[in-house]
């Protein structure tokens, strides 16, 4: 893993996503390798190899978070605050520590580092800590997310988390037919979120090395994403599940035009 060490001039980018005025990304990069990431196209702007090989680190962050900002701010848009490398030199926590408290602040991980700051965590007045879970067999998520936490241990965090009195949710993400266990994840975390956030797999930026690996060794899910009828009768019908069970569902990002393989 290539580490680049690097200054910047703000920490705290606009955003168009709804809901959200800021992202902030003290890392771009990210050491899970996750194949099906859709920040790998930062690699066409950063000219240091192929995604999932080198992680920039922000130096300055921790001092830049100290600016205040208006509107909700989501941690991180192109990398994970809690990545292997953060166990090291605690740079989320440090941006954590000297922000602003009154910061309406969302935090997404694939991580159960999460838990080693829950005592900054819990300075904050607005906060939602979310935990990525989508209970891939273990032999799948060795293949799409190498070195990321079990869905063991993030679902014991979200346990955490809550026992804690902190917001906390889950992202069910990516959904891919026959590999993704959505009702898995909802029997083992129900009651202990808030809310949830699904995303359908997003074929087109998960780039050609993902659809190679969805061909080769999943190829039930691939003939499902090739075809549109298939999924969007199970897209509708994942919905319609959540709906009838009354399960709290804050967002159902779908990519459309971008579910399947043409």
């Amino acid at each position: 893993m290539k580490i680049i060490e690097r200054e910047t001039k703000t920490i705290y980018t606009k955003t168009r996503t709804p809901g959200l005025e800021y992202t902030i990304n003290q890392y771009v990069g990210c050491g899970h390798q996750c194949v099906y990431c859709y920040a790998n196209y930062m690699s066409k702007w950063k000219e240091y190899g192929q995604w999932g090989t080198w992680i920039e680190v922000k130096t300055n962050a921790p001092e830049l978070a100290r600016e205040k900002v208006n509107g909700e701010v989501s941690m991180s848009s192109v990398s994970d605050p809690y990545q292997p490398l953060e166990k090291k030199i605690k740079l989320t926590r440090r941006v954590l520590e000297n922000m602003d408290k009154h910061t309406k602040l969302s935090i997404l991980s694939k991580s159960d580092l999460v838990l080693r700051d829950i005592d900054i965590i819990k300075k904050f007045e607005n906060i939602s800590v979310g935990l990525t879970v989508n209970c891939f067999p273990e032999k799948v998520r060795k293949i799409l997310e190498p070195h990321a936490s079990s869905n063991e241990r993030r679902i014991k965090a979200l346990k955490k988390l809550n026992s804690e009195g902190i917001k906390t949710f889950c992202f069910i993400s990516p959904v891919i037919p026959k590999l993704t266990e959505v009702r898995q994840v909802l029997h083992q975390t129900r009651g202990t979120v808030n809310y949830y956030i699904i995303e359908i797999l997003n074929t087109r930026l998960g780039g050609k090395n993902l659809k190679k690996i969805l061909q080769d060794k999943f190829s039930e899910s691939y003939a499902y994403l090739k075809n549109r009828n298939k999924m969007e009768k199970f897209v509708k019908l994942l919905k319609d599940y959540f709906e009838e069970n009354n399960i709290p569902l804050e967002a159902f990002v779908e990519h459309h035009g971008r579910n399947y393989y043409n």
